[in-house]
């Protein structure tokens, strides 16, 4: 799969999955996100694995080689029809700089992502975000259902 990578002022996105800072993904996941408390580490790694990630760095100004990530997004797909967006943030420290926008931008002109029929994803609060890209909710919420065994991963 080829390396995809956009950058912008001090920023780079890129779906390398070498340069993927798994820890990091799995501390915000895990202790700050809402939708994934107490995720453990070896579940945070097989889903970067079966999904396409889009991670954002911020490079050091003074040293451009150095490169700190501060956003994730991954999206799963058969690469043909369907995508689901998930685990999309960015930290604290770095919103309002319009790094979550320009992501979103990046994910949906990705050669990979094109034609598809349907995207989907969950949120509780960036409705506003992601109506920007054309989502909505569901017109026909009777036809979706789901099978959840858990709500919550258990306290480690």
């Amino acid at each position: 799969m080829e390396i995809f990578q956009q950058a912008k002022d001090q920023f780079v996105i890129s779906t390398d999955p070498a340069k993927i800072d798994i820890a990091f993904v799995h501390d915000y996941l895990c202790n700050e996100s809402y939708w994934a408390k107490n995720i453990p580490i070896d579940i945070v790694k097989k889903s970067i694995e079966g999904s396409l990630c889009f991670a954002v760095y911020c490079q050091d100004e003074q040293n451009i080689s150095s490169c700190n990530q501060v956003g994730f997004a991954r999206v799963v797909t058969d690469h043909a029809t369907f995508g689901y967006l998930a685990d999309v943030f960015i930290t604290e420290k770095f919103r309002g700089k319009g790094l979550s926008k320009w992501m979103m931008q990046c994910i949906f002109d990705h050669p990979q992502l094109q034609g598809f029929r349907r995207w989907m994803l969950a949120t509780k609060d960036a409705q506003g975000l992601y109506a920007q890209f054309g989502f909505k909710p569901l017109d026909r919420p009777e036809r979706i259902m789901r099978f959840a065994p858990f709500d919550e991963y258990p306290e480690r």
